[in-house]
């Protein structure tokens, strides 16, 4: 790997075999991956994964248990101050105070990092107007719809000019529009002025917008790609089968057709090319024990699937890690 002067790479983010647990829990089991400048990377994957440590500590709002993670060349945990300059965050929960105006809550961000004056003053109207809001910067946020106040959540991480930009599910709470608006500023955003983009979402479409995404799941990175490339490993396409006798429909569509079925949380899966040409078969071979059918290409949950074993959903209702 390239290094630049001042311990600079091309890599923003550094991470090596970083662990960390709560208690008895394991929230990180040696995850290990780089981003690279200007990326657009995502962190996918369900509650209890780890993805949420993972932010926090490249937030540096929590030392791991081990491991390293440099930001920039600056050592999180050893050089706190040198990261906390180059980052951005804008927090899952809202930062915003509802009674101040867009540009006070930026205001008062932005003096944090020492800006005052017509300096300051001119940053504010940069961001502001950069997410699409600039003729708002008098309005409470209070008046503002969810998404408006994002964009002014995402100005406020950019005030300072950070190179890499941290989002925690940014788009939560957002309906479809404002999510689509949300995603068009970021690009924008991103376009002009070349920041490293490192997001945390539990949302398949979000993920497949990214340049690369880190699937995780209990702890440990379970795939690491392009999205485009993780769902060509699976190949050609699916076929998810529901019945009320899985086990035993996956064991005879194998013997039957020669491929492999596998169960997956009470669902007869089957992975192969050209999967299309098999369905009429399955129907007519077994009518009785099908009550639904569906085909399609892979997605980055089929990823999930393939590598894990189980389906995306299952720990929806765990506790967040």
């Amino acid at each position: 790997m390239r290094t630049d002067g001042a311990g600079l790479t091309d890599s923003a983010v550094q991470i090596r075999e970083l662990h960390h647990h709560f208690g008895e829990r394991t929230a990180l089991a040696g995850v290990s991956f780089d981003v690279r400048r200007g990326e657009l990377f995502a962190l996918l994957g369900p509650n209890g994964s780890g993805k949420t440590t993972l932010f926090r500590i490249l937030a540096t709002s929590l030392v791991p248990a081990g491991g390293t993670v440099r930001l920039l060349g600056a050592d999180v945990v050893r050089q706190p101050h040198l990261a906390r300059r180059v980052i951005g965050v804008v927090f899952q929960a809202p930062s915003l105070d509802r009674k101040l105006t867009a540009a006070e809550n930026l205001r008062h961000q932005g003096r944090l990092y020492g800006l005052r004056g017509r300096a300051l003053e001119a940053r504010i109207a940069e961001a502001l107007a950069g997410v699409g809001v600039g003729d708002r910067a008098g309005e409470r946020v209070e008046r503002l719809s969810g998404g408006l106040a994002r964009r002014v959540e995402l100005a406020k991480g950019m005030l300072h000019r950070p190179a890499v930009l941290l989002l925690d599910e940014p788009t939560t709470g957002l309906d479809p529009t404002a999510r689509r608006e949300f995603w068009a500023q970021l690009e924008r955003m991103r376009r002009d002025t070349g920041a490293t983009v490192v997001l945390t979402t539990h949302l398949m479409d979000e993920a497949e917008r990214s340049d690369r995404v880190a699937i995780l799941d209990a702890g440990r990175m379970v795939a690491l790609g392009t999205p485009a490339a993780l769902t060509a490993e699976i190949g050609g396409e699916i076929i998810t089968l529901t019945s009320g006798t899985a086990e035993a429909l996956a064991t005879r569509i194998a013997e039957r057709f020669s491929c492999p079925a596998t169960v997956v949380e009470h669902s007869v899966r089957i992975e192969q090319p050209r999967a299309h040409d098999l369905v009429a078969r399955l129907v007519e071979t077994f009518p009785a024990e099908i009550l639904r059918l569906t085909l399609g290409r892979p997605t980055l949950e089929d990823v999930f699937v393939h590598r894990t074993g189980h389906t995306f959903r299952r720990d929806q209702d765990g506790a967040g890690a």
